[in-house]
């Protein structure tokens, strides 16, 4: 069989699926079997190559970002919007944004990898950029301890050919420079000295408050691009030094960071044709990646919906906003997609609740959620582990209220198909 017609059939069979409501990585197992090296073959022809990027925390805003970046820079970006992380999720994509001729009108790939599944993309394609965000305590039901992961990513680094953009502050990331070829550039974003207690590396999270002897901290590299300060959305960076203001209208603190490394990445790919002005005016422009701090309208009341897969992620959310200004409402599952293990919430201060208290607890393991926040003082208005009813009981309830959930990944996506049903939800395909 030719390869124009397997194509073609792969094409077919991602129309069909998609009419059908089905997964969108199921026409990238047809191509995988028919077309063992499609994705090798078609990223190879793109000009500017393939941007891979990984880490615990972060992967899909950051990914967004980048490729709101790079398109202000003047390139045609593909990128694997669902996040879907096997090679199958990548050809699928790659068929959804092929014209029926087969020519994918691109010039460099964004791709957001998972740190388990990056290992088994990079035998196949070796990126020619990677972004390596940190190593947090995430689903490790799903990949084991924590310097698993470390060596996970130390496979993506290994194989990248171009550059590797390193987040310094994280000691495990820092320490993937060696893990780099000789023949690839190693650089690093990061923040500065005061910023360094708001963003604590999972080791520093872990022993906060367990006293001891104070340990030196260590000399850095210089980074590309630092986070120097920022207040509210108004961020202040040293871009190779030289001071620059940006704005990043994003929820969640954590975002501002990721917003230097998504620049950092960003003037690598361009190098001298970087245009820092386009890139700081763009900042300010992107919008969050679906259930990242997408904020919807619900009976003209604002709702907000972030997802939380480990201690530091939750963390972080909470310390975003007061929790006065928000009814809340928390909704935990343990499927595969979320971790099945659940004793990460106890690696939380949920303390932040305790003004506002929580109007709504929900999910498969709603009542450890509600156990782990009386632990903590937190007034639970009401459980419920029907997520449907307790849904539309929190936005009656809610009075006015602009509202926020904090969800775990197959809870988030139940979420906005529910929320679709009375108001406008962006389709992700």
């Amino acid at each position: 069989m030719s390869r124009p017609v397997t194509r073609l059939i792969g094409q077919g069979v991602r129309y069909a699926t998609k009419l059908r409501g089905g997964g969108s990585a199921f026409p990238g197992l047809v191509m995988e079997k028919l077309h063992p090296n499609f994705v090798p073959e078609e990223l190879a022809k793109l000009p500017k190559g393939v941007v891979v990027v990984s880490g615990t925390n972060g992967k899909t805003t950051t990914t967004k970002m980048v490729v709101q970046l790079l398109e202000s820079q003047g390139l045609k970006v593909f990128t694997n919007r669902t996040g879907s992380n096997f090679v199958r999720g990548v050809a699928a994509a790659l068929l959804g944004e092929m014209n029926l001729k087969g020519k994918l009108d691109a010039d460099i790939a964004v791709l957001e990898l998972d740190e388990a599944h990056a290992v088994h993309f990079v035998k196949k394609v070796k990126p020619d950029y990677a972004l390596l965000l940190n190593v947090l305590r995430d689903q490790l039901d799903r990949f084991g301890e924590i310097d698993t992961t470390r060596r996970m990513l130390a496979q993506v680094a290994a194989n990248t050919t171009g550059t590797v953009v390193l987040n310094r502050e994280d000691p495990r990331i820092r320490s993937l420079a060696e893990n780099v070829g000789s023949e690839t550039q190693v650089r690093y974003f990061g923040l500065s000295e005061k910023l360094r207690a708001m963003f604590p590396s999972d080791d520093e999270m872990r022993s906060a408050g367990a006293g001891g002897e104070k340990k030196l901290a260590p000399e850095l590299p210089a980074a590309s691009v630092v986070l120097k300060d920022f207040t509210g959305t108004a961020a202040n960076f040293l871009i190779d030094g030289e001071e620059a203001a940006g704005n990043v209208n994003l929820y969640g603190v954590y975002n501002i960071f990721n917003a230097a490394a998504a620049m950092a990445l960003t003037l690598e790919v361009m190098g001298e044709q970087a245009d820092r002005t386009a890139l700081l005016r763009e900042l300010a422009e992107i919008t969050p990646a679906f259930g990242r701090g997408e904020t919807l309208s619900v009976n003209d009341q604002t709702l907000q919906l972030l997802l939380v897969k480990n201690p530091s992620g939750f963390r972080l959310s909470l310390a975003s906003a007061d929790a006065r200004d928000y009814a809340t409402m928390i909704v935990i599952n343990d499927q595969y997609a979320d971790g099945r293990d659940v004793s990460w919430l106890w690696d939380v201060d949920f303390h932040s609740l305790q003004n506002g208290g929580v109007s709504m607890v929900s999910g498969v393991r709603a009542y450890d959620m509600a156990l782990r926040l009386e632990h903590d003082d937190v007034t639970v208005a009401s459980v419920n582990e029907d997520l449907e009813q307790a849904l539309a009981e929190f936005i009656k309830k809610s009075e006015g209220k602009p509202m926020r959930i904090f969800t775990t990944y197959t809870a988030m996506l139940a979420i906005r198909k529910e929320l679709s049903k009375i108001t406008d939800v962006e389709e992700i395909s």
